[in-house]
């Protein structure tokens, strides 16, 4: 599929995907995709900001490369890493057959025993693929720093290849849920937004379209007891994944509204914290209660 041509074809394609994006965030990733800058979402745990990379992939036809970011994450594991078995069994079959000389073994270090890692991946793909770079504030300041230069240039040496250029940029997406704050050199070198809570109508539409078997009415209380629910003190607030993950679960187990006593034994798919399912329970009846 060729890319978009407004904010508003891609609202559209996003909505196909069923992903209901905002005319903010719609125009955030329209800008991105349009300047080949990278995109920078930040926002509360759950509310889209990996599905939209998901649903872009989808809906563009494009391959989704996802690389997960965690404390320790290191540029072997990001870029490139050879893969050293292979050689080793290689040198030994070359020795066996005494075939083992100096330009054996510097076919070692070329594209056969080359393990690609998603930026890599993402370099080599350019405009077929979409990189999501998941998580990024878990990630350490020096990885941080190293992913700076690299999304600048789009480009990665090899020492022993040579340098590999993406001939043109893949659409990149970046998340954080503000575990630690981002350095401002990668902000300003990105397109920035920040994903909100839907609304109660834009929530209740979310359910709806994800889960078309959820009627209106089980949605909307659901819905609204959620928010109720974010407006407690809670450890870990629901987010949208967690709204949809209840609707279901209500709708599987057959019910057709949001009693006391279904929301008490359903807590579990809402809410992930045991101090927070207790802390519910105490005031259910306020939080499934119809206004």
């Amino acid at each position: 599929m060729s890319p978009p041509a407004s904010v508003g074809d891609l609202t559209a394609a996003l909505r196909r995907g069923d992903y209901l994006a905002d005319r903010g965030l719609a125009t955030a990733a329209y800008v991105s995709m349009s300047l080949h800058r990278p995109l920078l979402l930040e926002g509360e745990p759950g509310v889209g900001k990996t599905e939209i990379a998901k649903v872009l992939a989808a809906v563009l036809g494009r391959d989704l490369i996802r690389l997960q970011c965690y404390e320790g994450i290191d540029t072997s594991q990001a870029l490139y890493e050879w893969d050293y078995a292979r050689q080793l069994l290689h040198i030994r079959a070359l020795s066996e057959r005494g075939l083992a000389d100096d330009d054996a073994v510097d076919r070692l270090f070329g594209p056969r025993f080359l393990l690609e890692r998603p930026l890599l991946q993402a370099v080599r793909a350019g405009d077929r693929a979409v990189l999501l770079i998941d998580e990024i504030d878990r990630a350490d300041d020096e990885f941080e720093a190293f992913l700076l230069e690299m999304l600048s240039d789009f480009q990665i040496s090899i020492p022993e290849v040579g340098t590999i250029v993406a001939t043109q940029p893949p659409i990149v997406v970046l998340t954080s849920n503000r575990t630690r704050e981002l350095h401002d050199a990668l902000k300003r070198r990105c397109m920035y937004h920040w994903i909100d809570y839907p609304s109660l109508e834009q929530e209740v539409e979310i359910v709806t379209v994800r889960q078309p078997g959820v009627s209106a009415e089980l949605a909307r209380k659901v819905v609204t007891a959620v928010q109720r629910l974010r407006e407690m003190d809670l450890a870990k607030p629901p987010g949208v994944a967690e709204t949809i993950d209840w609707a279901r679960t209500l709708d599987f187990l057959g019910e057709t509204t949001l009693t006391a006593e279904a929301a008490d034994l359903t807590l579990g798919a809402v809410l992930k914290d045991r101090e927070d399912i207790e802390l519910a329970r105490g005031c259910i009846d306020d939080i499934t209660s119809v206004t």
